[in-house]
């Protein structure tokens, strides 16, 4: 049997036997104890502890993998955890706004030329109000989650203002939902889920002046030309001949906008944080352009989005709106703020599974939406051999 090497001088018997050695190397706590000490030099004989030379490596890699993983999944930080707090919050203020704003432009319509047709009559519409205020309470809270926490880790927790969308809609608005649209509502969650785990850290920033500086690079502003090209075509173009009978074009339209608005939220965001903080940014001309931008872009997302839950069920428009919205503000966020460049291989291809997750539960709640009415009246057997026949044909 191995004896381990010799015990240090001022260290007892008795104590060098409190622990046996092999249970003192495979503990998760000495063993994390143990690494820190490798790391600051001294190793484990630096704490009296008697290690076994082949265990002594495996305990210290052992440990700062633990400690390694510690820090990833339960040593969040202050900041991030305000903006996952904030982040919830929001998902719950925007939701419940999105029944309310619909059950203002259902009135509003009754009375009134519909938004989806041009009109604004729901203006006049005291309900229509509420429901803004509620969202402009909840974009409040998101807007200060980005200034926490970053992009990937904020935007798929929108994910929960499907769910509520979903149940409020079934509540108060009489909407019918699928039961596979309900699978579709879950997927939504479990991929956004996934993501959100494996989120990078935030970057630092010291000034609006860096954030200035990452918005102006070839990658992005390639990304911003092609965004601003698309929207334009779809307004012109495609609004006029398919606004009313294909969703994609007002949805798309918001979250074209909506990538752009969310990188320059999270800049002012950045702004204001360091202002509160002691350093003025309000001084820095770029600060004030992020606040236009901010502007016309939410001023637009409000506009088309009006239009498409005016047009369309809001079951089928929140989880669709979501999906695009998070997947090009996530592409945005990568290309400005280089996020993948501080994550590993491993945590990427997980991340882009919680995407295909997400996008698989929002083309069940795409395709479900006319079996609701035609499908429900059948025995469970034949509703799944209509299912079957619905996908193959």
């Amino acid at each position: 049997a191995h004896r381990g090497p010799k015990q240090p001088s001022g260290t007892t018997a008795a104590e060098s036997q409190a622990v046996p050695p092999t249970r003192r190397a495979a503990s998760p706590d000495l063993a994390c104890a143990a690494a820190a000490g490798a790391g600051e030099g001294g190793g484990a004989a630096r704490e009296g502890l008697v290690v076994p030379p082949a265990a002594a490596g495996f305990s210290e890699m052992r440990g700062e993998r633990l400690g390694s993983w510690v820090v990833s999944y339960t040593g969040m930080s202050a900041d991030n955890i305000k903006g996952l707090l904030l982040a919830v919050s929001s998902s719950l203020f925007i939701g419940a706004s999105f029944i309310v704003k619909k059950k203002g432009l259902k009135k509003a319509g009754a009375s009134g030329v519909r938004a989806g047709v041009g009109g604004y009559s729901y203006l006049l519409e005291p309900l229509w109000w509420i429901g803004l205020i509620t969202m402009v309470v909840g974009e409040i809270a998101n807007f200060a989650a980005y200034a926490f926490a970053p992009a990937i880790l904020v935007t798929p927790l929108g994910a929960l203002s499907i769910i509520i969308s979903a149940v409020l809609a079934r509540i108060i608005l009489r909407e019918k939902l699928h039961i596979f649209g309900v699978l579709g509502c879950v997927l939504c969650v479990v991929g956004s889920t996934t993501i959100v785990l494996h989120a990078p850290a935030e970057r630092e920033i010291e000034s609006v002046a860096e954030v200035w500086d990452l918005a102006t690079e070839p990658g992005f502003l390639l990304y911003a030309a092609i965004v601003l090209t698309a929207a334009f075509v779809l307004i012109f173009h495609f609004v006029p001949q398919y606004g009313q009978t294909h969703i994609m074009v007002y949805i798309g339209i918001c979250s074209l906008f909506g990538s752009l608005s969310v990188m320059s939220v999270k800049a002012l965001g950045i702004a204001l944080k360091l202002t509160f903080s002691g350093m003025n940014q309000l001084v820095y001309p770029q600060t004030w352009f992020f606040t236009l931008v901010v502007i016309a872009c939410i001023v637009t997302q409000m506009n088309y989005l009006n239009k498409a839950l005016d047009t369309f069920n809001t079951a089928v428009v929140s989880p669709i709106y979501y999906t695009m919205f998070t997947s090009l503000t996530i592409l945005a966020s990568v290309i400005m703020f280089k996020d993948w460049d501080r994550q590993n291989p491993t945590q990427i291809v997980t991340e882009m599974c919680g995407f295909v997750t997400i996008l698989s539960g929002t083309f069940l709640l795409h395709k479900t939406k006319d079996m609701v009415d035609g499908m429900t009246a059948f025995p469970p057997f034949l509703t799944f051999l209509n299912i079957l026949f619905f996908y193959l044909k």
